[in-house]
């Protein structure tokens, strides 16, 4: 500490004191009080505190004393819970103050967190990281070299991620959707026998990137569709800040995945040629323009079900794969009982649809999942008992992982409607300035 006099400082948060050392406040958990570490004058100490002894070296917080005190056993165990009869907000706002973020919760209390943030629509801001030369008397109006460029960065990086954080990315949002949806109308109509050129080429032909083929109205959407998903991408990178991330982030993956099909069919035609063999078996172009379906999952960006969805299965990967797990273990008993009772065993009534094990899978997942498409049936009767026996067993497997799952949608749906509405506040603003 740069000021002060003695080896300790006393904290007084609401007439509660607590004593440190001054090595203990370098690396304080909390980023309040580590700011007194760096403190030059007392101007500095009272933006941080409300008020400052220097006889007695006490710094005094007028803040909520018994929320402190659980903060603190945050700081000393590790564990941070709510205050018994304390609202969540208030107690939420005071770990604000000092420094904490909803992470730092336990796993119940986030949850009770979100729940009431979710219900009341609030959000509260973070205050400013320490040594902000903006902040403060002396900084009010100065801002450092690359902060222009620094917010005009975030602004366009909202506007690109966040569809609800302002007029611009409403805009923008909207005008991507209806891009998505033209070009998977497009796509639909193109495999309709009516949907054929005047010269009435076949499907291989019509699906070829030549010369004549872009000229015509449905190569042309496509190629502005492409023209506009591509172009949102490159900008959507470079105002990334990190680009490794924006690489492996799951939803840039798919629109790559959805743009590239494209150009490598336009090279293939010019490299191969427009008569090729390649050309004339239409097979590759023909897959390679069916990924366009990809472009589908783009509007995750722009509908919270998806984004919840997409969430949720990221969540409850384990749960999945314990469902999975339940499903082939019965898939492979009630498979190789099934073929021996209807066709394993000489009784004189042999059923060739369960003439091997992997043929008899199809019926039990089918009859598990209580679809029942009725193309394979036991008929002796012992093969029907067991096909009851795997209906119901299905159901019960089926239903024991749900409760988890629903739970974590539940909560991953308040936490993105919550940031949701949070960027629709601004939003708000935004119109009524």
């Amino acid at each position: 500490m740069n000021f002060g006099r003695g080896p300790s400082v006393v904290l007084n948060v609401g007439g509660t004191r607590y004593s440190f050392s001054r090595e203990v406040l370098k690396d304080f958990p909390l980023r309040r009080v580590s700011r007194l570490h760096g403190c030059l004058s007392e101007q500095d100490v009272l933006e941080v505190c409300d008020d400052y002894d220097q006889e007695r070296n006490e710094y005094f917080f007028d803040r909520h004393s018994e929320a402190f005190g659980f903060i603190m056993l945050y700081v000393r165990h590790g564990h941070l819970r709510f205050v018994p009869h304390m609202c969540e907000l208030s107690f939420y706002n005071e770990m604000i103050y000092w420094g904490l973020e909803g992470s730092h919760l336990d796993y119940c209390c986030q949850r009770r967190l979100d729940d009431r943030m979710s219900e009341t629509c609030t959000y509260y801001a973070a205050e400013e990281p320490p040594g902000d030369p903006v902040s403060g008397p002396e900084g009010k109006g100065r801002r450092p070299q690359g902060a222009e460029g620094g917010k005009w960065l975030e602004r366009m990086r909202r506007t690109f991620e966040e569809p609800t954080s302002s007029v611009a990315a409403q805009i923008l949002a909207t005008v991507s959707i209806l891009f998505v949806i033209v070009s998977m109308v497009v796509l639909c109509a193109s495999t309709l026998p009516e949907w054929r050129a005047p010269e009435n080429r076949s499907v291989e032909e019509h699906s070829r990137y030549t010369a004549e083929s872009v000229r015509e109205p449905s190569g042309i959407i496509e190629a502005i569709c492409i023209g506009w998903f591509t172009a949102e991408c490159i900008v959507r990178f470079i105002v990334s800040k990190n680009k490794c991330e924006f690489v492996r982030r799951p939803l840039n993956i798919i629109d790559l995945l959805a743009i590239t099909p494209y150009y490598i069919s336009v090279l293939m035609t010019v490299f191969t040629g427009e008569n090729s063999q390649l050309q004339r078996a239409g097979v590759t172009l023909r897959v390679l323009r069916m990924m366009r379906i990809f472009w589908v999952i783009k509007l995750a960006r722009h509908f919270i079900g998806l984004q919840t969805l997409g969430l949720t299965l990221k969540r409850c990967y384990r749960e999945m794969v314990m469902l999975l797990v339940f499903i082939c273990v019965a898939m492979a008993i009630f498979s190789a009982l099934s073929q021996l009772l209807e066709n394993g065993l000489d009784l004189g009534t042999k059923n060739k649809d369960y003439a091997s094990i992997p043929a008899a899978c199809w019926w039990v997942i089918i009859s598990m999942t209580t679809v029942g498409y009725g193309d394979m049936c036991p008929i002796t009767v012992p093969g029907r008992i067991l096909g009851g026996i795997c209906v119901v067993s299905g159901i019960v497997l089926l239903a024991l992982p749900i409760t988890f799952i629903y739970h974590s949608f539940v909560q991953c749906y308040h936490e993105l409607k919550f940031r949701s509405a949070r960027y629709g506040r601004s939003l708000s603003a935004e119109f009524l300035n």
